[in-house]
């Protein structure tokens, strides 16, 4: 072979690898760290929540001994979830559980190849941070990020880190959503103009953990780590075990329940962000010291940065002393609608033939058709259905092992904390949000929006 030819075959197999490695987001250095496929791969737990106990704990036990996973540590930095989480997990994997009184304790034992995360959620972004640079993969709760500051630092270090991570938006996992994905993607939906997401229950204590916030004490536990990079405030255990109800802890409804309806908006249209929001509300029932509204409404306008004429509206709307827990996500295009509560596609509202010709317009009319069908969406899981979470779970391990993109990546979890960031800065200041693309900022006032 002559060596002109013998060069150009180099030169083409570097390049394929190169395209290769663009298009998967794989470096060298991560390329080297694939688990084998007869390698067991360790998983700890951080934080062991309920959430984790009720959703995460029975998927990953569908799943591990085909997939060749183990669960080996627990971290918690209160003592008795330590204690409860070890034991726990000790029964179910029939050997013992590392109890590891914070992340660094498990990181620096090396302890684990990838991890659970489902602590509180403005420390989200930060334990995704410390997992990847530890060099584990991740699953992690939503929401991702409820400061544009912790949501930028999160993406970087997992797109430098190369490392999975799977958000918790399992929507994303579930057939009747994939499906209303491919029909709106497809273009035969129409373009979007208008979505309605609401999510309505009535319980007093949602959120309110009065049993356990007895028995929490200070010195069971390390406070000023649990307020990571927030402002210092004396312990209340209200805030450790309630912090749902407390900014900046959490921002409460937007960062937990329609961080789940407004990533299928992203995913469904491919646009990233809201470019405006506004919203109002206030705490009109439960008067129990929260900080954060028990019902709210905000509305978003949608669409290219670069065309202001073009796009659609969604709103989103919660309250906290009415409702059947039915949560409702439709999407409506001029020739119908698409309902993920009857999983659905139907011509209601569509252009009709009377309308049409008085305006010498063509009819314009969906088909009655259904979505492929799965379980009901309830609110009292806090998720979208036991079989989403486990299809989520199940995707992540898989990914884990062959390193491909899982369907809630980090952009996912990233998009969705812009919005309920938006909402944030809108509910706080009264005044409409913006994005900016060029600083990654939200905006208000014409000023990056600070808590």
């Amino acid at each position: 072979m002559s060596n002109s030819r013998r060069n150009f075959i180099k030169q083409t197999a570097l390049t394929t690898a190169g395209v290769y490695l663009g298009a998967n987001a794989f470096s060298a250095k991560s390329y080297r760290k694939i688990i084998g496929a007869n390698d067991r791969v360790r998983v700890g737990v951080i934080g062991f929540s309920d959430r984790h106990r009720s959703s995460h704990a029975p998927s990953f036990m569908n799943h591990y001994k085909n997939l060749n996973f183990d669960l080996v540590a627990v971290s918690d930095i209160w003592s008795k979830r330590r204690e409860q989480g070890v034991a726990f997990w000790k029964a179910k994997m029939n050997h013992d559980i590392v109890a590891c009184r914070n992340n660094e304790e498990m990181y620096d034992k090396k302890l684990a190849d990838a991890v659970f995360i489902s602590t509180s959620d403005f420390q989200h972004a930060t334990h995704c941070i410390e997992a990847v640079k530890a060099g584990c993969d991740v699953y992690c709760e939503k929401p991702f990020a409820e400061t544009m500051e912790d949501n930028r630092a999160a993406l970087k270090a997992v797109k430098e880190t190369g490392k999975i991570v799977q958000i918790g938006s399992q929507r994303r996992s579930g057939a009747n959503y994939q499906s209303a994905a491919d029909f709106i993607q497809s273009g035969k939906f129409g373009p979007i103009k208008m979505v309605e997401l609401t999510w309505n229950v009535n319980q007093p204590g949602r959120w309110r953990r009065p049993d356990l916030v007895a028995q929490l004490k200070q010195e069971d536990t390390d406070w000023k780590r649990w307020l990571i990079n927030r402002p210092f405030e004396e312990f209340d255990p209200r805030k450790y075990l309630e912090y749902r109800l407390f900014w900046p802890y959490s921002s409460g409804l937007p960062g937990q329940w329609m961080s789940h309806q407004i990533d299928t908006v992203h995913w469904f249209s491919g646009l990233k962000h809201p470019r405006s929001a506004v919203a109002n509300g206030g705490i009109y029932m439960w008067k129990d010291g929260r900080r954060n509204w028990d019902t709210l409404t905000a509305v978003f306008d949608y669409g290219p940065e670069d065309d202001p004429t073009t796009g659609f509206q969604v709103s989103f709307a919660s309250r906290m002393d009415n409702g059947t827990e039915d949560p409702a996500e439709i999407y409506y295009s001029n020739g119908g609608e698409l309902n993920l509560i009857t999983n659905k596609i139907s011509p209601n509202g569509g252009l009709t033939k009377k309308h049409a010709e008085a305006m010498n317009m063509q009819p314009n009319l969906l088909p009655e058709m259904s979505l492929t069908q799965t379980e009901k969406v309830v609110a009292s899981a806090n998720t979208g259905g036991d079989s989403l979470t486990d299809n989520h779970v199940r995707n992540w391990m898989e990914c884990v092992r062959s390193r491909k993109q899982p369907n809630a990546p980090v952009e996912a979890g990233y998009s969705h904390s812009i919005a309920n960031i938006m909402t944030t800065a809108a509910s706080h200041t009264g005044m409409r949000a913006t994005f900016d693309e060029a600083t990654q900022e939200v905006m208000v006032g014409g000023k990056a929006f600070k808590y």
